[in-house]
């Protein structure tokens, strides 16, 4: 009975790890757009390209949903999100309203040694390749994103779980989308110096003006892009 139920304890903690690894993958494949926003979800076709059941797969799919990566249609099924531009709009507001107070609770809370941490933060984006070339910016996720560590370093739980949890992968999409525009990595990141020497100077309201400053020039460039999309020769800009 007992090596029963031990090897009922493996099969499930080996169902785990492949549901958790096949939900990395496929997060990560959408959020980098290499499955296209719009594209519909074949349950058999991703259970042949990661080698993993239904049943595991099924799991990674209900917690791509929840953090609004993929969206049910009805009589279609799941496909990846595709934001309208008036929905982007929206998303992009409710960052530099929320990212903006972030940035000023930072200010009052974040101890020198997580100041010190997002200094290390920003010398690894102006260490990577794509940056020095001015074809990208570094969008490494967690510990090794500016925004994520600004808003951890809010202490406030409600927006950490909204804008790290909740809508962090869908904002990240967007923002990789959006990154590659000529000059824009360099000046995201002349701006991200000013917001963090606002944060280490202990000016919540400098700190909030220039973050929201940082993602209204973004929200512009969206607004352009859409503009120009119907231009034959029209490219994508921004940086978040």
């Amino acid at each position: 009975m007992q090596q029963a139920l031990d090897a009922a304890v493996i099969a499930q903690d080996d169902s785990e790890t492949l549901s958790e690894n096949v939900f990395r993958r496929i997060q990560a494949a959408i959020v980098q757009g290499d499955i296209a926003p719009g594209s519909k979800i074949s349950e058999p076709e991703l259970a042949r390209t990661y080698g993993i059941s239904r049943g595991p797969l099924r799991e990674a799919i209900h917690r791509l949903e929840g953090q609004r990566l993929l969206v049910r249609v009805p009589h279609v099924g799941a496909r990846v999100v595709s934001l309208s531009h008036a929905e982007l709009i929206e998303l992009y507001e409710i960052r530099e309203s929320l990212e903006g107070m972030a940035c000023r609770l930072a200010a009052e809370r974040m101890s020198d040694e997580d100041i010190a941490q997002l200094r290390e933060v920003l010398l690894t984006h102006e260490r990577d390749e794509a940056f020095q070339a001015g074809v990208g910016y570094y969008q490494q996720e967690g510990d090794f994103d500016f925004h994520y560590k600004i808003i951890q370093g809010s202490g406030n739980r409600t927006l950490t779980q909204m804008l790290c949890g909740e809508l962090y992968q869908l904002v990240r999409m967007y923002r990789i989308q959006f990154s590659a525009t000529p000059n824009r990595p360099h000046q995201a990141f002349a701006e991200h110096h000013r917001i963090l020497d606002a944060i280490a100077d202990r000016d919540g309201e400098l700190a909030e003006l220039l973050m929201r400053r940082h993602i209204g020039a973004s929200k512009r460039n969206i607004a352009r892009h859409y503009q120009d999309s119907a231009q034959p020769t029209a490219t994508p800009r921004g940086e978040s």
